[in-house]
């Protein structure tokens, strides 16, 4: 987790920042004249926790959609490292290579072993063009499904770690056949025996969320967003500019509180004051602790009616009127 002084900071986050630099300019000022500031740096520290809250409570859609993608926020293998133990990570599609946009593996959650998979963005410019900023190619996908596969072979239940800005979409993942890796897994996580539960906890674009978000439930931590369409693209299409982003935003109802209200999801994860950038291990032990006793009523539903509710429940989603 980044120090204060190392911290990134958006715009809106511009009061925290400057009580943070207040509070080192304190610090500073005290060890060069040895007089104590010990209440009035706790005060501000108080000031931040409410700055936190008070930010976390006027969020519109597009500061979600920041707050998703903030340089700061951990991704799969921080929540992976911070939740589970005994992390095995598996390689691998057997069949073109293995895609480092999507991760995964066998770890032990609270005592229960469980296939965990996530799309991982980069921590630093040389990962991200190693993990191809979590967009990942087809043999990604099907790396995912091999994966899923193995634990459904074994009886381990599957958590999926959504992330992505998109599937890949350049000329070599559509040669190798990007749309039908993709529609494989929506196909075959329906029929998955085992119990699924997919977290958007950051981004959760298109059909590269798809790719792993079905699932028995489907939850998006607070400051996450889920749409067909990145506010950007979609602002590109429509007025022919990235200029209305904000709002795109508004208008896609792509906030976990208006996908909750559709229907589309079936909870919202809440986060660290502020955002899951602040706390790693606070974020880790909300989501572990939501997880765990969802798990627990999902295994003693029969596999056929686990599958029969999924493909009900994906089945019904969505507003149509008949004329």
């Amino acid at each position: 987790m980044p120090t204060d002084a190392n911290r990134q900071f958006l715009d809106f986050e511009k009061p925290i920042k400057d009580l943070i630099d207040e509070i080192q300019t304190m610090r500073h000022r005290q060890e060069k004249t040895k007089i104590d500031f010990s209440d009035s740096i706790q005060k501000l520290e108080a000031g931040i926790l409410e700055k936190r809250k008070e930010i976390t409570h006027n969020l519109s859609s597009w500061q979600r959609v920041q707050l998703s993608r903030h340089p700061d926020r951990p991704y799969t293998l921080k929540y992976i490292d911070k939740m589970t133990t005994q992390f095995v990570e598996l390689y691998g599609d057997r069949n073109v290579k293995d895609d480092k946009a999507m991760v995964g593996g066998f770890a032990s959650l609270d005592g229960e072993t469980v296939m965990i998979i996530g799309q991982q963005k980069g921590i630093n410019t040389k990962m991200r063009q190693m993990r191809n900023f979590g967009m990942a190619n087809p043999e990604g996908y099907r790396k995912a499904l091999r994966l899923m596969k193995l634990a459904e072979k074994f009886n381990k239940p599957v958590i999926t770690l959504i992330d992505t800005p998109g599937a890949y979409p350049g000329l070599e993942a559509e040669e190798r056949g990007q749309g039908e890796a993709i529609a494989r897994n929506i196909y075959e996580m329906i029929r998955l025996k085992v119990p699924v539960i997919c977290v958007i906890i950051g981004e959760g674009a298109s059909g590269g969320a798809l790719g792993i978000g079905v699932g028995d439930r489907v939850y998006m931590m607070e400051n996450t967003w889920y749409t067909v369409i990145s506010p950007e693209s979609c602002s590109s299409i429509l007025w022919r500019s990235w200029d209305k982003k904000e709002v795109a935003a508004e208008q896609l109802r792509l906030t976990a509180e208006k996908m909750k209200g559709f229907g589309l999801i079936d909870g919202i994860i809440p986060e660290p004051f502020g955002g899951a950038h602040w706390d790693y291990q606070e974020a880790a032990n909300i989501l572990k602790d939501f997880l765990a006793p969802v798990l627990k009523e999902l295994k003693t539903i029969p596999a056929e009616q686990r599958v029969s509710n999924r493909i009900e429940k994906f089945g019904k989603m969505g507003f149509w009127e008949e004329v």
